[in-house]
């Protein structure tokens, strides 16, 4: 088996050339064709072959330049060191290694290998220098070639990681970026309803002589509902900061889903009746799941609360909550039959820092960080959120949770629970 040969403009897989890349492979900042023509000339090699593992090609130099090959899936050249560094004729496995080269199409009378390693051990390619001479290479000399071997991976360690510290470094400042924009939603959102707060009780300070029963009550209604949703944005950015900061303390339980889902119902039915919509929790006495019960209990309520925000207030909206034994889980199945998503709504839900504010079909008005908060708590609790959603035919989550044990002492629902 003979290497094949590329010219330089064939070389198209280079973004998979890492190491290689950044040794400045194919610019005048070359550090392998440098090394190559060095090593060569201190040994008085003819040739010379660097190979990084997992790369396509291999980098060749002799009198006629530096060329490219593609690399041999059959050249495994790792196992003939046995943890030395330096592979020449007086290693034990010099013959059998001498012979592996012949037989994958490299000739040669004499040949050298090293092990090119980083990270105090960690192998990362080898170079091969050899021709077709007789007399072998001296050792003062393979000591300067590995010395200056090692040089070179002193460079690749330092170059690997600048890149390393650089993608941290953007990755950081985009988040800095999403964060301005997701506090300057969130700021938005805040301001707004404190107009209206300021203004009626104003009205109530100022004009309430004029004010009869109704336009009291009317007001009194709307400073309710406001503080209360502005409580619920605030409670959630401080839950969320929490959450993001790595402080929620994650408190496993064996327990009862319906816990949770009566719960849930308890506190929102009020609402769903109010916006004339249907809620129904059909949830087993059976089925029972390992989680943060408080965990569950917020994001089952923010699912919830957003189904019934989205549902339309004619009568013939509906919102359910089911759940379901799976053999990789239970799932759990909030759907509403509202407004819908569009697919790029779908595909940034989750993701706080592109979000908008979505008006509800009562005027309501949210960020979507119930739902980031949601994600993060699935994420804490070990399982796994989706969305299938279509424009106009309303929206279904689906939450996969880890199944109670059998063996564990379940806790039960409390009687009044069922009444």
């Amino acid at each position: 088996m003979r290497l094949e040969l590329l010219e330089i403009g064939q070389a198209d897989q280079l973004s998979a050339c890492k190491l290689s890349l950044l040794l400045g492979v194919f610019t005048p900042d070359n550090r392998i064709e440098g090394f190559l023509k060095c090593a060569r000339g201190i040994l008085q090699a003819k040739y010379a072959i660097l190979a990084f593992h997992h790369e396509p090609y291999i980098w060749y130099s002799s009198d006629d330049g530096f060329k490219a090959f593609r690399a041999n899936k059959e050249a495994n050249l790792t196992p003939y060191f046995i943890g030395e560094t330096v592979l020449n004729r007086h290693h034990e496995n010099y013959s059998a290694f001498s012979q592996h080269i012949q037989d994958i199409g490299i000739d040669h009378e004499r040949i050298v290998a090293f092990d090119l390693k980083i990270n105090a051990g960690q192998s990362i390619g080898q170079v091969l220098l050899f021709d077709n001479l007789d007399e072998f290479y001296s050792d003062q000399n393979l000591d300067l070639v590995h010395e200056f071997a090692m040089n070179i991976m002193d460079v690749v360690e330092l170059r690997l990681e600048y890149d390393e510290l650089k993608e941290l470094y953007e990755q950081q400042s985009a988040l800095n970026v999403s964060k301005t924009k997701f506090f300057q939603i969130i700021a938005h959102d805040l301001r707004a309803p404190f107009h209206g707060l300021i203004g009626f009780s104003e009205v109530l300070a100022e004009e309430r002589e004029t004010l009869d029963e109704s336009e009291i009550q009317n007001i009194a209604e709307y400073l309710h509902d406001t503080t209360q949703s502005t409580y619920n944005l605030l409670e959630n950015l401080l839950n969320w900061a929490i959450a993001e900061g790595g402080r929620f303390v994650y408190h496993p339980i064996h327990f009862k889903l319906k816990q949770v889902t009566q719960i849930v119902y308890g506190v929102l039915n009020t609402l769903a009746v109010k916006k004339n919509i249907e809620l129904i929790e059909d949830i087993s006495d059976e089925i029972g799941v390992f989680a943060d019960i408080n965990m569950m209990t917020s994001v089952i309520q923010n699912l919830v609360s957003n189904a019934l925000k989205f549902t339309h207030i004619d009568g013939s909206g509906k919102v359910s909550i089911r759940a379901r034994s799976l053999v990789k889980g239970v799932e759990v199945i909030i759907q509403d039959s509202g407004l819908g998503m569009t697919k790029t709504q779908i595909d940034t839900i989750f993701e706080p820092h592109i979000q908008v504010s979505f008006k509800g079909t009562s005027g309501e008005k949210g960020t979507g960080l119930g739902l980031v908060l949601c994600k993060k708590f699935i994420d804490l609790n070990h399982g796994k959120i989706t969305v299938h959603s279509k424009e106009g035919e309303g929206t279904t989550f689906k939450v996969l949770l880890p199944t109670a044990a059998k063996h564990n002492s379940v806790l039960q629902v409390p009687d009044y629970l069922h009444q």
